[in-house]
């Protein structure tokens, strides 16, 4: 008797949808498929992938007791469908299903497979035992939609330096609006790759894009910097973190990737008993990596700065401290313009608090200098011209 059509689905999350298309359109290759069990031992042994490093398998192994049983009675060109949220957004054709060490593959990508660890206690319930490999093919337009504005923006600027940077931007503030002018000066366009965690705390993205978008607009030389969302699924972890943007970044059309020296995952790790670091790395990526400072505001300079080039103390510095400014804003209040620009916070403070105050004109005129004449104005323009009062100097 022919089995149901419910026996014959597999029900994946987000994060493994979003995985599964990032590496349908090619965007971490050399890999560009599920691995077989054969591949994925060999990966996670010698962490390369045809002469490419490539940190650990990629497979796919759904948990839940029904998708365990699909899996475990499943044949060999079986075509299975891909359900998310109740939805067929793909499927697969079965080559192979073979048995998984859940334990290892947590200590492939995170270094541990202690369920005490942040990541590992995230992805743990994620996992199941039985993997599975065979081609198939999921629906999700916001990949692949962006490599084709990437790469068609590319070919019209006629860039050939193009630059890539990850950036969280929660919220930006001004040593990332530094960063990217010193970027900018080396780099015929730069591929702003906007993070967009499945698991956050911060701003929405939506308001984080519309405020980075604002910046470049208004502050920026036009076409020269393109924003795309990359979805940092569980697999961006641990040092792997860098050795995936590497090879994002490279496959978006970049031939160079820009992190920040304080970055958390530059720092030399350990495999195979060797020390080794994202440049040893990058060489089998053919991806050059470069690096960009750190900026702080000295009050002694009165200008942002490099803390390698500054001559006075620590003390002397303000760091740009993504959580203790996020404290500010989910405060209601605006971050000094010294940390923010005043237009971002505009942007921010008026999409978290919309209709804050009542009869935003009456208030408007009352406190805001004008030509004389009638003009609607909203509470973006209104924390925009707040900021103008807070900077005015004469009486203080």
């Amino acid at each position: 008797m022919a089995s149901s059509r419910k026996n014959r689905e597999l029900h994946i999350d987000a994060e493994a949808l979003s995985t599964l298309a990032l590496v349908q359109e090619g965007l971490i290759a050399p890999v560009t498929k599920l691995m077989n069990k054969e591949e994925a031992l060999e990966v996670n042994r010698t962490k390369m992938y045809k002469d490419v490093p490539y940190p650990f398998a990629f497979v796919l192994s759904p948990s839940g007791t029904k998708n365990q049983e699909v899996l475990k009675n499943a044949q060999k060109g079986d075509v299975l469908d891909l359900v998310n949220e109740g939805k067929v957004v793909g499927e697969l054709t079965v080559d192979e299903t073979f048995k998984m060490d859940i334990d290892e593959r947590l200590t492939s990508i995170f270094g541990t497979a202690d369920p005490s660890h942040p990541g590992v206690k995230e992805t743990l319930p994620r996992l199941g035992e039985i993997a599975v490999s065979g081609d198939y093919h999921v629906e999700y337009p916001l990949i692949s939609s962006s490599i084709k504005k990437v790469k068609q923006q590319i070919k019209e600027q006629q860039a050939k330096n193009v630059s890539g940077f990850m950036l969280y931007a929660n919220p930006l503030n001004r040593s990332h609006e530094r960063m990217l002018r010193q970027i900018l000066d080396h780099s015929d366009m730069v591929v702003l790759f906007l993070l967009k965690p499945f698991h956050s705390n911060g701003l929405r993205y939506d308001i984080r894009y519309e405020a980075i978008n604002s910046f470049i607009e208004n502050f920026l030389p036009q076409n020269r910097v393109i924003v795309v969302p990359l979805e940092n699924s569980y697999i961006f972890a641990g040092y792997n973190e860098l050795v995936l943007d590497a090879l994002v970044a490279k496959n978006y059309g970049c031939n160079q990737l820009v992190i920040t020296k304080n970055h958390t995952r530059l720092g030399s790790f350990y495999d195979k008993n060797q020390l080794n670091s994202i440049f040893d790395n990058s060489k089998g990526i053919k991806l050059k990596i470069s690096t960009v400072d750190h900026y702080v505001y000295c009050n002694k300079c009165r200008t942002l700065v490099s803390t390698s080039t500054c001559p006075h103390g620590q003390h002397h510095h303000i760091h740009y401290h993504s959580e203790s400014i996020m404290k500010l804003i989910k405060a209601g209040i605006m971050p000094p313009s010294i940390l923010v620009r005043r237009e971002v916070s505009a942007s921010v403070l008026s999409t978290l608090y919309p209709d804050r105050f009542e009869n935003i004109q009456e208030l408007y005129d009352a406190l805001v200098p004008n030509e004389g004449l009638m003009e609607e104005h909203t509470e973006e323009d209104f924390y925009v011209k707040l900021m103008d009062l807070y900077q005015t100097t004469s009486l203080t």
